[in-house]
């Protein structure tokens, strides 16, 4: 997989990941650790929700959106995140989705703290099979 520097990058290039499978074993511990609520841990539960079924946690939809962002841009030095501006989850995620990540950058500048690094504004938009973020 290619590495990635600061001077490959320009406004408007876009990425897009390879697929990743979401399985019910994999909501369900995520939920176990970090986001105990009967929708992401129980099916039969789940299923008497607003949601209709087991659903995984938006926590967990944002760990795979930064696991398939890393792997599809694969920065040489790796990517610390000064922070998230805006984050959304208009669906909810179910085992069986198969989750991809498109990411556009929107600005690259050099830093002005850290001579010889960079700062790179972009945007993941993370989607099932269907096309649904």
């Amino acid at each position: 997989m290619k590495e990635h520097y600061l001077d490959d990058l320009n406004v408007g290039d876009r990425f897009k990941s390879e697929p990743l499978d979401v399985t019910e074993k994999q909501v369900i511990e995520f939920a176990h650790k970090f986001d105990p609520q009967m929708f992401h841990l129980n099916r039969k539960a789940a299923e008497r929700t607003l949601f209709k079924g087991l659903i995984a946690s938006g926590w967990h939809t944002a760990a795979i959106t930064m696991r398939l962002f890393v792997e599809t841009l694969n920065f040489a030095e790796g990517a610390i995140g000064l922070g998230v501006d805006e984050l959304r989850w208009p669906n909810a995620v179910r085992p069986g989705d198969l989750l991809t990540v498109e990411t556009e950058i929107l600005e690259v500048r050099p830093s002005r703290s850290k001579p010889g690094y960079g700062i790179i504004r972009l945007r993941n938009v993370t989607a099932n099979q269907r096309g649904e973020i």
